[in-house]
């Protein structure tokens, strides 16, 4: 957390073309200066933003950390954005300024945001699509840890692969953030059975949470099949390479194979050219000929581009109001495993550090900044 957890805060000051708490020029932030190792980030000040019309700035609270940050920080992602930058994608936080034409809000509003970007430092500005109200029980570390799991959760189980009762969900890395809110929002639909994979050691951690819990590197194919003989309805893949095979062998007819992430090219400090070639060998072709023949379906889903590139602000703000009614009635709940300053980062952000965080993999779930 970055400040300590606190409710509406009163309004201070103000003037200008915004209505804003106080009037401090500088805020602390974490800055990439060059993709590569963790020698590249640091904990600097900079120039406090102000919002631009239609935008509110936020004073952060707490700021999410998620597998793409480790990807952004080697460079491991398409079009990379110019060094030097402030990574981070999802913060909480006090509303302290509103930018012209900005309705619904006002200052002291408890919030959790999407950022394109800019997320970890103490201050950011953000279009008012993406900023949500959170309830008054929810704390800032679980909003922080909200947005890009169960959002990302939710769209490929609902709007994507349509999960209904009696269905049956394989889930890798079923102990990383997006992992664990698949689990919860199967959880809201009766008779549903999730498979998952994760490391050995974070059974115990999530073990009541997965139907059944196989071992990341186990050949999971034979032990989903020795269960469930037809094998399952809905396959969320974040780690790309061979298990995308694995995953559309795994399919029943009118199954759903969901690519949303690719792990496995990140293997170390900095980018791999090795790891993301045998990644991408390892990808089977897909013949749309035998999809078509085995009545099988294969999709990809990227929150971070349906946001910022597509424009589908207005669709995800329906999934958040949704999500947040299950969480009031406690039905979902973010898992916190820990708390860590923001001077912290760069062993949060190595890959092989990742259990020293959390219990989970990709998502590096419900970790958060302060």
């Amino acid at each position: 957390m970055i400040e300590k957890e606190a409710g509406k805060e009163p309004a201070e000051g103000g003037g200008g073309g915004s209505h804003r708490l106080g009037d401090a020029q500088e805020m602390r932030a974490v800055v990439l200066a060059g993709f590569g190792g963790l020698n590249k980030l640091r904990v600097t000040r900079k120039a406090m933003p102000e919002p631009q019309d239609g935008e509110l700035k936020i004073r952060v609270k707490a700021c999410g950390l998620n597998f793409i940050d480790l990807m952004v920080r080697q460079g491991n992602i398409d079009n990379p954005p110019k060094t030097p930058l402030v990574p981070g994608f999802e913060c909480s936080g006090i509303v302290e300024a509103l930018g012209d034409s900005v309705k619904g809000y006002e200052i002291g509003d408890r919030v959790m945001a999407f950022v394109n970007y800019n997320a970890w430092a103490e201050v950011v500005c953000t279009p008012v699509e993406f900023v949500y109200k959170i309830p008054d029980d929810m704390s800032f570390s679980e909003a922080a840890a909200f947005p890009m799991n169960f959002v990302t959760a939710y769209m490929m189980l609902f709007e994507v692969a349509n999960l209904r009762e009696g269905m049956s969900v394989l889930v890798h890395s079923a102990g990383g953030g997006v992992g664990q809110a698949v689990a919860q929002l199967c959880s809201t639909i009766p008779n549903v059975t999730v498979f998952g994979t994760a490391s050995t050691f974070k059974h115990e951690a999530i073990k009541d949470s997965v139907t059944h819990l196989f071992d990341r590197n186990a050949d999971y194919v034979q032990e989903v099949k020795r269960i469930s003989a037809e094998g399952v309805d809905i396959v969320l893949d974040c780690l790309c390479g061979d298990n995308t095979g694995k995953g559309l062998s795994l399919l029943k007819p009118l199954g759903t194979y969901i690519l949303y992430g690719s792990s496995n090219m990140v293997t170390g400090e900095t980018k791999s050219f090795f790891s993301f070639a045998k990644s991408w060998w390892q990808v089977e072709k897909v013949n749309p000929i035998k999809l078509y023949e085995e009545n099988k379906v294969i999709a990809g889903f990227s929150l971070l581009n349906l946001l910022f590139k597509q424009g589908r602000a207005g669709l995800i703000r329906g999934v958040v109001d949704k999500l947040l009614a299950l969480y009031t009635q406690k039905k979902i709940k973010p898992v916190v495993d820990s708390l860590w300053a923001l001077e912290e980062v760069r062993m949060l952000l190595f890959p092989r550090q990742r259990s020293l965080c959390s219990p989970g993999g990709f998502g590096q779930p419900n970790t958060t900044l302060y």
